[in-house]
């Protein structure tokens, strides 16, 4: 996505830090910038705007703050950049694992506003690409689970070994123009069914 296109939401409740990051992203080159001050509304902006990118600036931030930052965080699933003035390891630790992309602590300079922006994005892409692939390998995981379930249902049933049970279910998948593992969950369900 071109950088004149990416919708970035500034949230900040002081309107002054608020103009650091907007004035820094529009030195950047990015157009399309909405700043909210209104930490209340928070969800209900992030809904309307549907921001490709957000920047949170809590300076002080109370526990009240923090929830909504992190109710944000694991709703948005966007690239977040959460500026705080001061370090907690507790609140640095709870917004990375609500999905915060870049936790900075007294960072709101304008001209580090691009850095942190590219920072949050890669970062985000990098741990959502990874989420990614570990659900393929569950998914994957699960699929190999109930095939060796459907061979072990025919192989006792019809009295054949493992390689013929499996040509068998192969065979069906390929008749039906099905995945294998569609097969042999409904050879499973229909086994339960049987008992």
């Amino acid at each position: 996505m071109a950088e004149d296109a990416l919708r970035i939401l500034v949230i900040d409740d002081n309107r002054i830090r608020a103009s650091v990051i907007e004035q820094g992203l529009l030195e950047a080159g990015y157009s399309h910038v909405t700043v909210i001050t209104d930490i209340e509304a928070l969800m209900r902006c992030v809904v309307e705007i549907d921001p490709d990118m957000i920047f949170i600036d809590l300076g002080n931030p109370n526990r009240d703050s923090l929830e909504a930052a992190f109710a944000v965080s694991k709703a948005a699933r966007r690239p977040i950049a959460m500026f705080v003035d001061r370090s907690d390891a507790a609140a640095m630790s709870a917004a990375i694992d609500a999905g915060v992309s870049a936790y900075i602590v007294d960072g709101l300079r304008k001209e580090r506003v691009k850095p942190i922006l590219d920072l949050a994005i890669a970062r985000f892409n990098a741990f959502f690409r990874l989420q990614r692939e570990l659900e393929e390998t569950r998914s994957a995981l699960a699929e190999r689970k109930i095939i060796e379930k459907a061979k072990g249902i025919l192989m006792q049933s019809k009295g054949i070994s493992e390689q013929e049970a499996y040509d068998l279910l192969r065979k069906q998948a390929m008749r039906q123009n099905r995945k294998l593992a569609e097969i042999a969950e409904g050879l499973v369900l229909a086994a339960g069914l049987l008992e």
